[in-house]
């Protein structure tokens, strides 16, 4: 049956991630570093706001572009965090996650061969997604010396006559990097020079700690050139609910919502009404969260960097990514020996991008405790390899 199977699809890899996930699951007393998804319960509000829709008999579609109310909450939302008004008629699309927002975006503005500029180490399904609507991904490597932010120098060596997009992903997965305004001005200069999209994958915007996150779409002239793409995963804890969107000048939202007709019909109703209660009592618990994630950072990156495994200090997201290079092993050795010697699950670099090589994911969105456990195994790990 394989011969059915489109080459394009045989092309692509399976993820590097749930490889680890895959074999943690069949052994006992593993300490996950590797998911990235928060360990919060939904907060109670979100919660019972999404029962309640079920129990009142909101079982049928929303409109394509999702509930009204959600999209106004949203605009409002945004507008009051980064300065930005979106119409919620024409510019704002709820969505099945992000993973969907992506596809849509990847889809709607790519013909065959189209180029999109992309900073590595980056989110698993990024280059699979960009060849998947027939486009080819234009990898560049970040590196921790420059706190793994692209640069726009490095982007404009990486422009062809077939670039179409530039993907950008701040807070960065799986680096915990947040890119700088004046770096993120040098790249909008560029976009306004060559003419370029611009997909700014912001689903970590409000997980940063200590910094400035930038929405891409507030620099000066980009709002009717950037795609934003966010989510209620991360930041409110949703992850199984898949509810996210994009935002977008008309016509690009219009493309998208075309493709999202055909595909999905609309997000699902109880999660889009859940949602709706985060962005009206959410923030308080968004606050929260964030608090004990930036605990957990601190304890994590000072326990790898006293183990000799060296890590940058994370900004954003929920993971810190060390080098594993003191060692001696590579990146999928230390993560599979590590694994099955300590019971210790994280993710190698690689799976991220070339540019990943001899670094691991670490999530920190597990208990304090068990960071604490995981940090003693690993100590006696380094015994051994260190």
């Amino acid at each position: 049956m394989q011969t059915f199977v489109s080459r394009r699809v045989q092309g692509i890899p399976p993820s590097g991630i749930r490889k680890f996930f895959d074999i943690a699951a069949t052994m006992e007393n593993v300490i996950s570093l590797g998911i990235g998804e928060p360990d919060f319960v939904t907060p109670a509000p979100f919660l019972e706001a999404g029962i309640q829709s079920l129990k009142d008999g909101h079982t049928h579609y929303t409109s394509n572009s999702g509930i009204m109310e959600l999209r106004e909450l949203l605009g409002q939302h945004l507008d009051r965090l980064y300065g930005v008004s979106y119409d919620p008629e024409t510019e704002l699309l709820i969505t099945v996650g992000v993973s969907e927002a992506l596809y849509l975006t990847l889809n709607a503005i790519l013909d065959p061969g189209d180029e999109v500029i992309l900073p590595e180490p980056s989110f698993v399904s990024y280059v699979p997604e960009i060849v998947l609507a027939g486009g080819k991904a234009a990898t560049i490597a970040t590196h921790v010396e420059d706190n793994f932010q692209v640069t726009a120098g490095a982007i404009s060596a990486a422009i062809t006559d077939r670039t179409k997009a530039i993907l950008l992903s701040y807070p960065n997965n799986p680096t915990g990097a947040v890119i700088s305004r004046e770096h993120l001005l040098e790249i909008a200069e560029i976009a306004r020079k060559h003419d370029l999209v611009v997909i700014s994958d912001e689903i970590y915007d409000q997980l940063v700690y200590g910094v400035e996150h930038v929405c891409f779409a507030s620099l000066p002239d980009m709002r009717d050139r950037t795609i934003t793409l966010g989510g209620f995963s991360k930041d409110y804890a949703m992850t199984g609910w898949r509810v996210g969107y994009a935002a977008a000048p008309p016509d690009l939202l219009g493309a998208m919502r075309k493709i999202h007709q055909y595909t999905i019909m609309s997000a699902p109703t109880a999660s889009q009404i859940a949602a709706i209660s985060a962005l009206k009592e959410g923030q308080q618990y968004v606050e929260a969260m964030r608090e004990e994630y930036d605990r957990r950072r601190k304890l994590i990156v000072r326990g790898l960097n006293e183990l000799g495994l060296p890590t940058f200090e994370p900004r954003g997201a929920f993971y810190a990514f060390p080098s594993v290079s003191a060692t001696g092993l590579d990146d999928e050795i230390f993560a599979e020996t590590l694994l099955q010697e300590e019971r210790v699950a994280v993710v190698p670099g690689s799976a991220f991008g070339a540019s990943g090589k001899n670094f691991v994911r670490c999530s920190y969105a597990t208990a304090y405790d068990k960071i604490e456990e995981a940090l003693e195994r690993i100590r006696r790990f380094m015994g051994r390899h260190g």
